[in-house]
């Protein structure tokens, strides 16, 4: 009896040892993920799971880790046992496979991911703004609005949440809407030229292309190189009249790579010599 309870006992050290060093493993392996190590982090969560094969953060953690190496299939099958394992409380590994879902184009299976994350925390608002953009790929606009604008609801301050709904407002022809989605966004974050962009395209089809040139003028101040900028203020001052300076933009933006700008001089400016 007494040397049934010693190995009793010694059997729960040795479990406990091996509990503790699978999070040891599992430590090392964060740890080296932060430090973009991802070959090693890999070889430590392996460990973990060879000594736990439950531990479903270390199969999320591989997962990712493999995803940073370009092994999406592998990335994908970690991330699947990850969820396998934990179905409940594996919000994050929905969300990551949702994402890798989403650079695959399989849209519909990244939607169905994100609203997996969102049955099991339904107020983590980038989870909506990513099933928003998903949305947008299937050309479900008023859907992709209804995520934009539940994510806004529940973080109101982050700008790339305007940007989304100002663009799918724009898809549906909202463009009074769309430029108001857009000038939150540029209150929120100044910097972004995008914005400028997207709320300039909204000017020009609403015929308001002084108030776009404006628009495509702040976005070259913030980035000189951004040659889209050049090609649409070109147009914009060539529709005004501006013909020679809607032209040197053209010659801008394709001497910065836009090379469909020298159609555009050929058919606007050439004629004006």
């Amino acid at each position: 009896m007494k040397t049934l309870i010693i190995l009793i006992i010694i059997l729960a050290i040795s479990l406990n040892t091996n509990c503790q060093s699978s999070m040891d493993y599992y430590s090392n392996g964060l740890k080296l993920s932060n430090q973009q190590n991802y070959k090693d982090a890999i070889a430590e969560y392996t460990k973990a799971i060879l000594l736990n094969p439950q531990m479903s953060g270390a199969y999320h953690e591989r997962g990712i880790a493999l995803y940073e190496l370009n092994d999406t299939l592998g990335a994908i099958a970690n991330l699947n046992k990850a969820i396998e394992i934990s179905p409940k409380l594996s919000s994050k590994a929905y969300i990551d496979r949702g994402n890798i879902k989403s650079e695959l184009m399989d849209y519909i299976g990244a939607i169905l991911d994100y609203t997996a994350a969102i049955e099991i925390i339904s107020n983590y608002s980038e989870t909506y703004y990513l099933r928003g953009n998903a949305k947008i790929f299937l050309k479900d606009f008023r859907g992709a609005i209804v995520d934009f604008s539940k994510a806004i609801e529940l973080e109101f301050n982050i700008s790339s949440y305007y940007v989304g709904r100002g663009y799918t407002k724009s898809s549906l022809h909202d463009y009074r809407g769309a430029i108001l989605d857009f000038s939150k966004a540029i209150e929120l974050e100044p910097d972004f030229t995008g914005s400028y962009i997207y709320r300039g395209n909204a000017k020009v089809l609403l015929k308001d292309d002084r108030g776009a040139i404006q628009d495509f003028t702040k976005a070259i101040e913030i980035d000189s190189k951004f040659a889209g900028a050049y090609l649409n203020r070109g147009m914009a001052l060539i529709r005004i009249g501006q013909i020679e300076n809607g032209c040197l933009d053209l010659s801008k933006a394709g001497e910065l790579g836009f090379f469909k700008a020298y159609e555009l001089i050929e058919k606007y400016c050439n004629k004006s010599k």
